[in-house]
């Protein structure tokens, strides 16, 4: 399969790098009229599928609001993904797995082995039992064409803690990350597949290397209060290579198919115009 990063620059090119989330959480799911059962949640997940899948980049299913209804969820979630990959639009599942060894190895083998009915495109992974401890998903990710979105510097407050805290050689724990992952992906056109989670909402990040030479995913704009026009100011001249990551802000507005395509394409105009593409090259 040809690499996530190649796939992920073609569809950024074509259809504009908006990521669409699906999170079916009890609140959305009420507002949509829709009850907290398998039937509310197939029926979510089936209708920002038909809505969206022919026009984003991008969809990023939170497993976990799938994973709350057991095993009847986690088949929802398969024929989500298989469905959206169907129609054409990557999917990065949202999982955030991190651990060591066999169970790091069996995690990777759930998201990005190809004989797994979870493929998908990318998934996002945790780093803070050791960057060397996801080794076992960079492998498989290699060889399966896959990507990952590895956990950096994130949009909620309390990642400071962690991911700003300084190591003994000066460098934050954030800015090691990033630098493991510009290594993965030296020397890869047009872009790398393994990328970074990096908040929107984090205002000037000049201090960090954030031309990593793979995707930048960028949740925190909408409901979280980080606008397209935010975008040049945070990442800098990386800003072409950033996967902006819509949720609330696309989804309260469905039901109706009609009023969430509006909703995409109109975050997907501000987004091409804070960030154009040609500023990727």
């Amino acid at each position: 399969m040809t690499p996530f990063g190649a796939r992920l620059r073609a569809a950024m090119d074509s259809r504009g790098p908006l990521c669409v989330g699906i999170d079916p959480h009890a609140a959305l799911l009420e507002s949509w009229g829709l009850e907290d059962d398998i039937a509310g949640l197939e029926t979510f997940s089936r209708t920002v599928v038909e809505a969206l899948a022919d026009s984003v980049a991008v969809f990023k299913p939170q497993a976990a609001f799938f994973e709350r209804f057991g095993s009847r969820g986690i088949a929802v979630l398969e024929r989500t993904v298989a469905d959206a990959r169907a129609a054409g639009t990557l999917v990065v599942m949202d999982a955030k797995r991190g651990d060591i060894g066999s169970t790091m190895a069996a995690y990777a083998e759930t998201f990005l082995s190809p004989d797994s009915p979870l493929f998908s495109d990318a998934l996002t992974v945790s780093p803070y039992l050791g960057y060397g401890s996801l080794a076992p998903a960079v492998d498989l990710a290699r060889r399966s064409g896959a990507g990952l979105f590895v956990l950096a510097l994130t949009s909620n407050p309390e990642g400071a803690e962690v991911q700003r805290a300084v190591r003994s050689d000066g460098r934050s724990i954030g800015a090691t990350m990033l630098a493991h992952l510009a290594a993965e992906n030296a020397g890869a056109e047009p872009m790398g597949s393994f990328g970074a989670v990096v908040g929107a909402t984090l205002g000037d990040l000049s201090s960090f290397d954030l031309d990593i030479n793979g995707p930048l995913l960028a949740p925190g704009i909408g409901a979280q209060g980080a606008t397209a026009a935010d975008l040049p100011a945070v990442f800098g001249k990386a800003v072409g290579n950033v996967v902006p990551n819509v949720s609330r802000g696309v989804l309260k507005h469905g039901p109706d198919i009609a009023a969430l395509r509006a909703a995409a394409a109109g975050f997907a105009a501000e987004i091409r115009a804070a960030a154009p593409p040609e500023r990727a090259r």
